[in-house]
């Protein structure tokens, strides 16, 4: 399974490959990628976030609530991952 930094390197060799005179610039696809680096950055503080929040003895549906969506659907998609299956 590849790593995001093994992704990471890969997305830019892809963009230095691109000759500006055959196709348009890599601006835009670095821009992307660099939005998909902080989203990927802000869902593990989101992690984090959850897991404090979980250790504190917050409940499912107080997470849900301030996620803005249920607290079924905030336990299938984090808890897994915060430890709390």
């Amino acid at each position: 399974m590849a790593t995001a930094t093994t992704r990471r390197t890969d997305a830019e060799a892809f963009i230095d490959t691109i000759d500006p005179a055959a196709m348009r610039d890599g601006t835009n696809l670095r821009a992307v990628a660099a939005a998909r680096e902080r989203a990927d950055e802000a869902e593990a503080e989101l992690v984090d976030t959850i897991r404090a929040a979980r250790a504190a003895g917050d409940s499912w549906a107080a997470i849900g609530l301030v996620l803005r969506t249920s607290k079924q659907n905030a336990h299938r998609k984090y808890a897994a991952l915060v430890g709390d299956a």
